[in-house]
């Protein structure tokens, strides 16, 4: 049967389920995941019209299956009223629903957000009330992302005195999580479990007084903001990726409490990119997934920019999730909550069969910034990333990006790997922070203010004549020139300028170990302009011990599991050809949505390529539709 044919089948009974349930009933769940919708405060008070509170939960629950509810009670100086609210609670519990409160503590987000003042104590008095009437109401709250604080008020700048901007504000929200959300909610309500929702600018959370190290300690839980949108149109700029790393990162702050992801429907030019944050989410193995908001999953589902791929057989098949679509009177066309649905209920069907994450485990202390967001643009290059709060040791492989520099014992843990027969990698922005603070007793390279734009690449591992490999498609991309001693640092590939050689990634051993110095752009961006067999090059070293690897062009991302299971996916608006080469001698891999089996062939070894065991990497030619999927199991 195909697989259409069986979306269509499965939707038109659910659809008929609905119909014919009774009012009580619950309509199903997925298997792996649960699914909640955000109901913010001036939507809830749409909901005093019992016309409306049905027909719009008859539009979102035929199209998506919703496990669960978070009904808000305040934003932006709205407060909904206590009657209503248990009114609402009511109607979700009748529907088989589970229902939580939820709090977004700003006093305007019109246009530039306004938080509260917590040294003004009118707005501290506020907030304590707020919380202690949510707690009323019920036993789970979660709070939106706006517990941050942005204010410099004159009161602010008294209580800060010589404090740094960041550490008030850090020690300010720790107190007013404490004192004026947790220990108010749980004084009205002994069972009330109150969950922090961070949100997607991690790099910068200590600024604004997101503690990622004592919060997730003061909250019951935390939750996480896996919205990426648009990256190239929207202020943050964040990378596809980040909607898996973010999670698995905040997995490792808070291992198992960890509660969901969180992902609206806000800022795409295409409907796949909606869909790409909720696959991504779910890659990250979330179990429970946050739909924001109510209003916006009623809203028409519209293709957007995917003129590119209009027509081809994608993952998000907008064409079939239309002609699969039953209106009626009530519904006409697909909304928003479909587009949901038709991601979730693709995933669903193999999430169960893949293991644990892993990737190559990098190290972001709390409270960090260095080279923001680079793990993100190294996923998008096909390195996939594990990142931890806490330095991992146990790791064969550590990267280490500049954020690295907040560790005070940083140099002396790097020397420790070295000297226990393990590899580091750390980027040129590193090396410049650490710079007269210790790495010289390790490897004496220089950091230099010289910039140099690179167009052709070479490759060697040794002395002699270096191979060229690729060519640049841009002008030239503008890389920060570290200067080694020949014969104690080797530069493995190198870009050249005009004839000269320009290190991008350096070696150097220490003790029983090796260190790797890469050379990260000016521009991260321009980490997608490196050729593939440039790229296929650097993943030679620092990748030669994973048992996974992905090899292809830049925007093409690699999701590892523990128990030889990957998915690749492209964020290219065209078909891409990729390889993947694996260990433990696989010789053919299983596709977990056709059943399609793909059989590989060996690499020969060369001086580059190497396994743990000695032995030979199987190779394995794929090609990815834009914008889709493919995932697969290993089988000997």
């Amino acid at each position: 049967m195909k697989l259409w044919t069986w979306r269509s089948i499965c939707f038109l009974a659910c659809f008929c389920i609905g119909l014919l349930a009774p009012s009580g009933a619950h309509a199903g769940q997925y298997k792996n995941f649960r699914v909640a919708v955000y109901i913010p405060v001036g939507v809830v008070e749409q909901m005093k019209d019992p016309h409306w509170l049905q027909n719009s939960w008859d539009t979102i629950s035929s199209q998506v299956r919703v496990d669960k509810v978070y009904i808000e009670t305040y934003r932006s100086g709205q407060t909904a009223d206590e009657q209503l609210i248990e009114q609402v609670k009511k109607f979700f519990r009748d529907h088989g629903i589970e229902v939580a409160g939820g709090i977004a503590f700003t006093l305007d987000e019109s246009q530039q957000f306004q938080t509260f003042s917590y040294t003004d104590p009118k707005q501290r008095d506020f907030v304590k009330q707020i919380s202690e009437m949510t707690a009323r109401h019920f036993d789970e709250i979660i709070l939106d992302d706006f517990f941050f604080n942005m204010t410099k008020t004159d009161s602010d700048i008294a209580a800060k005195g010589k404090k740094s901007w960041t550490q008030f504000r850090l020690d300010l929200m720790d107190e007013v999580a404490r004192d004026l959300v947790v220990e108010p909610a749980k004084a009205a309500n002994q069972k009330v479990k109150v969950i922090i929702k961070f949100p997607n600018w991690y790099e910068h959370f200590q600024g604004l007084g997101y503690d990622l190290d004592q919060e997730p300690k003061i909250f019951d839980e935390i939750y996480t903001g896996t919205e990426t949108r648009d990256p190239v149109v929207t202020d943050q700029h964040l990378q596809q990726y980040e909607s898996y790393e973010i999670f698995r990162y905040f997995e490792n702050i808070k291992p198992g409490g960890n509660g969901g992801g969180w992902v609206d429907t806000f800022s795409v030019l295409y409907a796949d990119r909606y869909a790409e944050q909720l696959w991504d989410t779910m890659f990250a193995k979330a179990p429970e997934i946050m739909l924001f908001n109510w209003d916006a999953l009623l809203r028409p589902a519209r293709p957007g920019s995917r003129d590119a791929w209009k027509g081809e057989k994608t993952s998000f098949d907008y064409d079939q999730m239309v002609a699969d679509f039953h209106p009626s009177p009530a519904i006409p066309e697909p909304t928003m909550a479909r587009a949901a649905g038709y991601s979730l209920e693709q995933v669903d069907s193999f999430l169960g069969e893949l293991g644990k994450p892993i990737g190559l485990k990098s190290y972001k202390p709390f409270q960090s910034t260095g080279e923001d967001f680079l793990h993100n643009y190294l996923g998008m290059v096909g390195i996939p990333i594990d990142l931890y709060p806490y330095f991992p040791a146990d790791a064969n492989v550590v990267l280490l990006t500049e954020s690295a520099k907040f560790d005070p014992d940083i140099v002396n843990k790097i020397k420790a790997q070295l000297q226990a027969g393990k590899n580091v990698i750390i980027t040129s922005g590193l090396l410049h922070a650490l710079q007269g603070k210790g790495i010289e007793d390790i490897v004496e390279l220089r950091y230099m203010d010289h910039k140099v734009a690179v167009r052709d690449f070479s490759v060697g591992s040794g002395p002699g004549i270096g191979q060229g490999v690729s060519e640049a498609s841009n002008p030239g991309i503008l890389f920060p020139e570290i200067r080694f001693l020949t014969n104690d640092a080797w530069a493995l590939v190198r870009g050249m300028a005009n004839g000269n050689g320009f290190p991008i990634l350096l070696m150097d051993r220490y003790s029983k170990g090796t260190l790797f110095v890469l050379t990260i752009p000016e521009n991260f961006n321009d980490l997608y302009e490196l050729p593939p067999p440039v790229l296929a090059a650097i993943k030679d070293f620092i990748l030669a011990d994973s048992p996974i690897r992905l090899d292809g062009p830049s925007r093409v991302s690699l999701f590892a599991y523990d128990n030889d299971t990957f998915i690749v996916e492209s964020f290219l608006d065209k078909e891409a050809s990729v390889s993947v080469s694996v260990t433990g001698g696989f010789s053919s891999l299983k596709n977990l949505v056709t059943g399609e089996v793909v059989h590989g062939e060996p690499v020969p070894l060369s001086p580059r390529q190497r396994t743990p065991s000695g032995g030979q990497r199987i190779r394995f030619q794929l090609t990815v539709k834009p914008h889709s999927y493919l995932v697969f199991a290993e089988e000997k």
